[in-house]
């Protein structure tokens, strides 16, 4: 049934349905978000990510919806370094808030009470006209659901509530059932998934298609000169290597141990090992390591590379363009599954996903999982394009050979490489509206315009 979706469905901006979501508010008494802004003579948006890829999306998001809004905005909430460049004072480190996982948040629970109660009171206090939440669902959609009960039963006095980035109900066994339960707390979902927003509405729950926020990248870098044509990012490998100090014999692997302290430390030690059996193998290899603006994941890396077996550079997250220069100079990536496979697939990295967790959480995933894969690529494509290596097979020997096999088999890369290129073209809004969404990456239908343009029309 999901292959099926994934091959059929293409959804885009939906004119029609907006009307009608309108006319629905409408019918509960809720006044539109630009009356309200109006009245005010401001526009308040209360805004919650909790790890370094929402921080990233909700950046976005607050630029576009300045350029796009007729009033004035004030933006409060929960944040990272991104969005407080866009204007945010965070009422506590992102940080905080940042633990994926079921069992893995046991240790955590006291504090995430506390940090999630002290959002709902500060979210009353300043009384918006939307609060939008980024990803990271279990904050999230806590957050929603305690938010909205205090506003009364009936939700008249509410403000509306958005959810970036939709949870990955198509994934799960019972998800969809699921899925419905988000309609007492969550107005409007933005799915970045080409299937996904017609299931959505297909449940009842009003939702948009508004493209993969990794997209952006490739606008964002255009004006630095690193943008190829198409949809793909062309890094400077060369001015990489000479400012790192890195040889052009070198043979470059980039380590994507992830964004999570949590992911990170249970991830990188494996991937030290996995270096440790390529060694002899790979003469000169240099390791690049993508380091995630997370202060706890910076001190962790810097004091754990230094028992590595082969010469490490460390990249930081703040920069865009030195990431995509160290991606066009490697020959392969490891990742932590996420949001990086879309990056790699920007850049034409092959590349090999890996990922473990709590056993508990292990065992949870293979018992109620629907899909047989965990990395975008694959799902959307419906096929086995990158190699996993998933929980009890996530480890040093078995994603060293696979690694070889990716650094020297050519086809092996050139699949990967040609692969790219149908992914992007579904992750993209503009194919839905008349545009060829290939050649031409427009500001136009970026996914956080889209995003925000739902929010001031709703």
């Amino acid at each position: 049934m999901f292959s099926k979706s994934v091959r059929s469905v293409k959804i885009g901006f939906n004119t029609r349905f907006l009307c009608v979501v309108k006319r629905s508010l409408s019918v509960l008494g809720r006044e539109s978000v630009r009356d309200l802004a109006s009245k005010d003579g401001e526009l308040r948006v209360f805004i919650v990510a909790g790890e370094v890829s929402g921080d990233l999306i909700a950046s976005r998001f607050m630029n576009s919806l300045r350029k796009l809004s007729p009033y004035p905005i004030r933006f409060t909430g929960v944040g990272g370094l991104l969005m407080s460049q866009q204007g945010l004072n965070t009422l506590f480190p992102m940080e905080d808030i940042a633990v994926m996982g079921i069992w893995e948040l046991l240790p955590h629970l006291r504090k995430f009470r506390l940090r999630l109660n002290e959002t709902v009171e500060s979210a009353l206090t300043f009384q918006p006209h939307v609060v939008l939440t980024v990803d990271s669902k279990g904050f999230s959609f806590r957050f929603l659901k305690h938010l909205r009960a205090r506003y009364g039963p009936q939700g008249l006095a509410s403000p509306q509530h958005f959810h970036y980035v939709a949870p990955s109900f198509w994934a799960w066994r019972g998800g969809e059932l699921r899925l419905k339960r988000l309609m007492g707390f969550v107005d409007h979902l933005f799915c970045i998934l080409p299937f996904e927003a017609d299931i959505c509405r297909s449940n009842g729950l009003a939702a948009t298609f508004v493209g993969h926020p990794t997209l952006e990248d490739v606008l964002e870098l255009k004006n630095n000169k690193c943008m190829d044509n198409e949809w793909k990012v062309q890094g400077d490998g060369e001015e990489f290597r000479k400012k790192y100090g890195v040889s052009s014999g070198s043979k470059i692997i980039s380590v994507l141990p992830g964004s999570r302290l949590q992911e990170v430390t249970r991830m990188l030690p494996i991937y030290a090992r996995t270096v440790e059996l390529l060694k002899d193998s790979l003469s000169g290899l240099t390791v690049v390591i993508h380091v995630a603006p997370n202060k706890h994941v910076e001190e962790y890396i810097s004091e754990t590379v230094r028992e590595w077996p082969v010469p490490v550079v460390l990249v930081p997250g703040g920069s865009l363009c030195m990431k995509y220069n160290a991606y066009s100079a490697s020959q392969i990536a490891l990742c932590t599954s996420g949001t990086v496979a879309v990056e790699m697939q920007l850049a034409r990295l092959p590349c090999a996903v890996a990922y473990r967790a709590h056993i508990l959480t292990e065992w949870f995933i293979r018992y109620k999982a629907k899909v047989p894969y965990i990395s975008l690529p694959n799902i959307v494509l419906d096929s086995p394009i990158i190699p996993e290596a998933l929980f009890e097979a996530c480890t040093p020997s078995q994603l060293a050979p696979v690694l070889l096999d990716l650094m020297h088999d050519e086809s092996l890369r050139q699949n990967q490489i040609t692969a790219a290129n149908k992914f992007l073209s579904l992750l993209n809004p503009r194919q839905t509206v008349g545009g060829d969404s290939m050649h031409h990456p427009s500001l136009e239908h970026t996914p956080s315009v889209v995003a925000a343009s739902v929010v001031l029309n709703s």
